[in-house]
């Protein structure tokens, strides 16, 4: 290969530096955008993040289309339209292209990926899967080639804040520039003739079905069940090998394949049976007949070892701390129902962020979109001029004192009700962060002090994002509101420290009382979030009666109401050893169980946040 680059995939895979790792995908994704689908690059803007795109840049094809979608861009701008300006002077309907179909065979950086949803990544996803991007609307229909690679840049801060997982689904690499810093930047291993040269060669390369087979085992064993990431590998190993000038793929490219693709994407750690003690030796056999032999040494080499290969390239590159962060809830998609600092998404009519339009009447407190209500009155203009011009010629002029009355003027542009397009907007509501305390002795004997302190660091973080906090203790025979929502973080200190601690545990009560000031919170428009301290203990029913069997089972009753409410919840067993009750309760409000035996309120305060998205 020319310029005396180096190998893309020696046959032992070195752990490579994470700017290496970066490099590389901007090298394979340079080859054949659209093949891979695109890159997700997470990073906050700065010299890291130009540079590697700097560096994208310069491997693509110069004359390359090359578009960038903005956060807020239109279904008109991204599919194409009515062209507004050309339609009015004509007089009949002019289509024109879409940024999607403007940037066929090329590249789109959609920008702020991690803040786009609806339509924008439906119509992105559709692209990406078909190649075409289909118009119809506004009495036009058409269809335009759009086969493209996409950059999305995802900006987001924390885990809470994710590119949509449709879209991730379809691009090949996952790439996070936080780690690096300006001095770990280097060089690119290829030059843009070397890319050109893969991409030429690319068509002609082979994969076995035998590297396939380890590629999806890999998969299975990583905890990835979507196909598209197996399908990526496969492609990937395939540009690796044009990038190397190999007419086959070679089981080391198979292994960079996997490291790049699949490791970025693991939600578990492969299984590994637990080492057995040895056993003494068995007497001897009779000699076994030579068809038993040829079996068992059929049974061996069943065992197929390039997918051990595949499996430990992809293990090399996943973060030591998998295993910890999945215990902690932070890997994506771990939480379906919305919580934490964003809160829902609702719907207004003046206030928010824009999300599209509606076909209606003004109504007051509505908002009128002119340019879509003219883009939806402008292909009828010469049907409504001619009805028009059809009924004054009807109509019987008048004459004053000998003149002729003069025609009314035209309208250039005429507007009728069904033309109206209404504004929507859409803006997240407040979150309120309830934190319902175990006060009861068996928790203040041994955590409520640890308690006390994580829900103080969690109301400071809430106090930074204006968010508002309560507080419910429940100790004795019943629960009691210490807090009401609100945002005063001195308020929240003196109250906790004024919590004492003893008595019988009234979970039940708790739950319920927490779960009235949730439905509180909802009735006024606002996110409620339960987080739950307790050791599942319940030893007090709802009547003040003592009690375990039927406090314990007045608990789990409500802790089904929190399920049946859908309000989002958290319990923290603050017990010295996980305790079976609490993971119970967790289970019954379908609610993220938390056990921290031996934590302080430093990393309860991590596990929190981290499992409930705040």
């Amino acid at each position: 290969m020319g310029g005396g680059a180096p190998p893309m995939a020696p046959q032992a895979a070195p752990r490579y530096h994470p700017w290496d790792d970066a490099a590389l995908v901007a090298t394979l994704f340079a080859v054949d955008p659209s093949g891979v689908g695109g890159v997700c690059l997470r990073a906050l803007p700065g010299p890291v993040r130009d540079q590697w795109l700097a560096d994208t840049r310069e491997l693509l094809p110069h004359d390359m289309h090359r578009r960038k979608i903005p956060l807020h861009v239109t279904d008109g701008r991204l599919l194409g339209g009515l062209d507004l300006t050309a339609t009015l002077r004509a007089g009949r309907p002019v289509a024109e292209h879409g940024l999607l179909a403007e940037a066929h065979g090329g590249v789109v950086e959609l920008a702020m990926a991690e803040r786009v949803r609806g339509s924008p990544v439906s119509y992105l996803c559709a692209a990406l899967d078909t190649g075409e991007v289909v118009l119809e609307r506004d009495g036009i229909a058409l269809r335009s080639p759009a086969r493209l690679g996409v950059i999305a840049l995802d900006e987001g801060s924390n885990e809470d804040e994710q590119v949509a997982d449709a879209l991730l689904d379809r691009l090949a690499f996952l790439v996070d520039l936080s780690p690096i810093g300006v001095r770990d930047m280097g060089d690119l291993p290829y030059s843009a003739a070397d890319i050109g040269a893969a991409r030429d060669r690319l068509p002609a390369v082979t994969i076995s079905e035998a590297q396939v087979s380890a590629i999806c085992e890999t998969a299975l064993a990583l905890g990835i069940y979507s196909l598209r990431a197996a399908l990526h590998a496969v492609h990937a190993a395939r540009i690796a090998a044009a990038l190397d000038g190999d007419p086959e793929v070679t089981d080391g490219q198979v292994n960079l394949a996997a490291r790049l693709v699949m490791a970025p994407r693991a939600t578990q750690m492969p299984y590994v049976p637990p080492e057995r003690e040895p056993e003494p030796p068995p007497p001897e056999p009779p000699p076994p007949d030579q068809d038993q032999g040829e079996s068992d040494q059929n049974q061996e080499e069943r065992k197929d070892p390039l997918a051990d290969q595949v499996l430990e390239a992809a293990k090399a590159a996943i973060p030591q701390d998998l295993l910890d962060r999945l215990r902690l809830g932070q890997l994506r998609r771990a939480k379906v129902r919305s919580t934490g600092k964003s809160g829902q998404v609702q719907q207004a009519n003046m206030r928010g962020r824009p999300a599209g339009v509606r076909r209606g009447d003004l109504r007051p407190g509505d908002r009128l979109n002119l340019i879509e209500t003219l883009r939806a009155a402008a292909p009828w203009q010469r049907v409504r001029r001619a009805e028009r011009e059809r009924g004054q010629a009807v109509a019987t002029p008048v004459k004053r004192k000998g003149r002729k009355a003069a025609a009314p003027a035209m309208p250039r542009v005429e507007v009728r009700k069904d033309d109206f397009r209404i504004q929507k907007y859409k803006h997240r509501s407040e979150t309120t962060a309830i934190f319902v305390v175990d006060a009861s002795g068996s928790s203040a004997l041994h955590r409520l002090g640890e308690a006390k302190g994580a829900v103080e660091l969690l109301l400071a973080d809430c106090y930074v994002r204006r968010d508002r906090v309560a507080l419910v203790a429940f100790r004795g025979k019943e629960a009691e509101l210490l807090l009401p929502p609100t945002r005063s973080l001195v308020r929240t200190k003196r109250c906790l420290a004024d919590l004492p601690g003893g008595g019988g545990t009234p979970l039940a009560s708790g739950i319920e009382t927490g779960l009235a000031l949730a439905d509180a919170v909802k009735r006024r428009g606002g996110t409620p979030l339960l987080v739950i301290l307790t050791d599942g203990r319940a030893n007090v029913a709802r009547n003040g009666q003592g009690g375990r069997p039927q406090a314990t089972e007045e608990a789990l009753t409500c802790s089904r109401l929190v399920r049946a409410s859908g309000v989002a919840a958290m319990v923290v067993d603050t017990s010295n050893h996980p305790h079976p009750q609490a993971k119970a309760l967790a289970e019954a409000m379908d609610a993220t169980y938390m056990p921290l035996p031996h934590a302080d309120a430093g990393r309860l305060n991590a596990a929190v946040k981290a499992k409930a998205g705040i």
